[in-house]
């Protein structure tokens, strides 16, 4: 190699190494980490002494941030992928509403219930997804159409079947069913009572630990976070939902199946937003029509605080996660504080325009830095 190539080479700008600085600023999911740091770090002083942090108040909170990372995750993806799902939360209702009517009302195992459910949703997702790829719609269109379509199945179903938009009597059927346990209770529950045992957690006044185990809606959220993550850059299919986001026409002339992808991606977040349902109707014993009320709003302000772009073709599922955890963590600490919660709203639709600004902010630095 000869002196005049070996200085090419070390002038070439792809060969020379970023500091690692630079590459936490060009992650998707800079902003939320350092986002949810802050706002830890702000409750941590304002709402020291209340009970907030402790290990009752931490899995509180943590549970809150479960039940709408489920759904982030998902919206997540399809935003990278270039679409938008406005019928999450009609899809929370409704599929709670299929679970509870054929298991309460008609007798059927509870596990044969919800694969009724999932069956349903995925069906609902892929005829979602085949009307966006097929009519050439736009996603916010046809699933705002789908928004009130599911809402209104919710409403009426129940009211055909049983009169009323609430349906109890869930617990009863949980009993002995083998599907059961995935969607209800927690893990871990012998790790935490040897930690109680040996004096590393608190303890009531009947000796229990107060925190009996890790929820698994918990559970729920970090392992759809981890394969989310994994499918985004460790297969094929996660450089295809990147490509189908930044040019979907690019993407099929070099081969990828953008139909099949935005399908597939739009099943996931009616499977995600079942999942949600699943753990909602267990935990409360029932199901009602109105569940889910603009969940659909709050899980893209967690994807777009976790640094997604509303134009796709960039983001990431941990992103999302950390947008959800703000979300949890600010929604308990207004609680924990004692502010009125009618000003959860403020800060929910402030956290969405500072997370844009800061997100800008951040991708001008990180391309300036390349």
């Amino acid at each position: 190699m000869t002196a005049t190539s070996a200085k090419q080479m070390s002038d070439d700008e792809r060969l020379k190494k970023a500091s690692p600085l630079k590459k936490a600023l060009s992650r998707p999911e800079f902003g939320a980490v350092a986002g949810a740091i802050l706002v830890i770090a702000f409750f941590s002083v304002v709402a020291s002494g209340t009970g907030m942090f402790t290990a009752r108040g931490m899995i509180n909170f943590l549970e809150v941030s479960a039940q709408l990372g489920i759904i982030a995750v998902a919206a997540a993806l399809l935003m990278i992928g270039g679409e938008f799902d406005l019928s999450i939360g009609s899809m929370i209702g409704f599929a709670g509403i299929l679970i509870a009517i054929p298991a309460v009302q008609y007798g059927w195992p509870l596990w044969a219930a919800l694969l009724f459910a999932f069956a349903s949703a995925l069906l609902v997702g892929a005829i979602n997804g085949w009307l966006v790829v097929r009519t050439g719609l736009p996603s916010f269109i046809v699933t705002l159409g789908f928004l009130f379509i599911l809402r209104g199945l919710a409403i009426g179903l129940p009211r055909l079947f049983t009169g009323r938009t609430q349906i109890g009597g869930i617990h009863e059927t949980m009993a002995g069913d083998w599907l059961a346990p995935f969607f209800s209770g927690v893990v871990g529950a012998s790790l935490f009572q040897w930690l109680a045992e040996v004096g590393l957690l608190a303890t009531n006044f009947a000796g229990n630990p107060v925190v009996s185990g890790i929820p698994v809606a918990v559970v729920w959220w970090i392992g759809l976070t981890a394969l989310a993550t994994w499918v985004l850059l460790g297969t094929r299919f996660g450089n295809w939902i990147f490509a189908c986001g930044g040019d979907k026409n690019a993407a099929r002339n070099v081969g990828v199946p953008v139909n099949l992808v935005k399908i597939t991606l739009f099943m996931f977040t009616a499977f995600c937003a079942t999942v949600y349902a699943a753990l909602q109707v267990m935990d409360t014993g029932s199901a009602d029509s109105m569940r889910g009320m603009l969940k659909e709003l709050e899980a893209i302000i967690a994807v777009v605080i976790g640094g997604a772009l509303l134009t796709g073709g960039y983001g990431s599922a941990i992103g999302a996660s950390f947008g959800a955890l703000i979300f949890g963590v600010v929604q308990m600490g207004i609680f924990y504080t004692g502010v009125n919660t009618d000003w959860f709203q403020v800060f929910l639709g402030a956290m969405l325009l500072v997370a844009v600004l800061f997100n800008n902010f951040v991708r001008k630095k990180a391309l300036e830095a390349h």
